[in-house]
């Protein structure tokens, strides 16, 4: 299978810091592959993902990006992604229709092009019916599908996606859910991080732990398991990081 992200050695240490939030980590992704990333708090997972996604840059190290057939430059990288975050992201004042279209400009997508693909994530999502309606009168499940929606209007190839179902009722985590695993059916690369090691577990093939800003395993989930003779995801991700409080 095809790397598509690639990190060598790369670290990380902000300018008041004392210590490095992520040190001398090396593993790629795959083409299609629904890598998961997981870490207790304060681990780099959220470095890690900013890294990825070029919000941030590396201390030392590279990161090199490739579109299945030769390495591409960071700008171009951009283009090919969607990022869904924790908190929301888009403006509750207006309804989901006007932000897709806001965000959907942004991307340079063609109009007609754009009004489709507006129609379909609305549909697929359960959100036609409420497509002009102000967001903030919307319930959690509802805004997170909207956050989602946003994510991927631009049809990305490789999708960022940060504890995409916090806080939202059994029946919108499973339709966002099912509709992630179409996605990567599709071709769609995932990197996901969640605190729902359940949800996690059934939807990651390869897993990333951190700990401590450092790579603790990076392997196909099912294998570590049996590596490690746990049962689940969680008792993996305790018998590698411990059960002490973190802060």
């Amino acid at each position: 299978m095809t790397s598509v992200i690639e990190l060598h050695s790369v670290s990380k240490k902000y300018a008041k810091s004392t210590r490095f939030s992520l040190e001398d980590i090396s593993f790629s992704i795959k083409k299609g592959e629904k890598l998961g990333v997981f870490g207790p708090n304060g681990a780099g997972k959220t470095t890690l993902m900013s890294i990825l996604c070029r919000i941030i840059s590396e201390t030392t190290g590279e990161v090199t990006y490739s579109d299945g057939n030769k390495n591409i430059s960071n700008k171009a990288f951009l283009h090919t992604i969607g990022y869904v975050p924790q908190d929301f992201s888009f403006y509750p004042e207006l309804s989901p229709y006007q932000n897709l279209r806001y965000f959907g400009t942004l991307y340079a997508i063609p109009k007609i092009e754009l009004n489709t693909r507006i129609e379909e994530l609305l549909s697929v999502l359960g959100l036609h019916h409420v497509m002009h309606k102000k967001i903030e009168t919307f319930s959690g499940g509802m805004k997170r599908r909207v956050n989602l929606a946003i994510g991927i209007i631009n049809n990305p190839s490789i999708l960022f996606l940060d504890e995409p179902t916090v806080g939202v009722d059994v029946q919108s985590k499973n339709a966002i859910m099912a509709y992630l695993e179409e996605l990567n059916k599709k071709g769609t690369t995932i990197i996901y991080t969640s605190h729902h090691m359940n949800e996690a577990e059934e939807f990651c093939d390869t897993i990333v732990l951190l700990d401590q800003g450092k790579l603790i395993v990076h392997d196909d989930l099912k294998s570590l398991i049996k590596q490690y003779n746990s049962t689940d995801l969680q008792a993996l991700f305790l018998q590698l990081t411990g059960i002490e409080y973190r802060d």
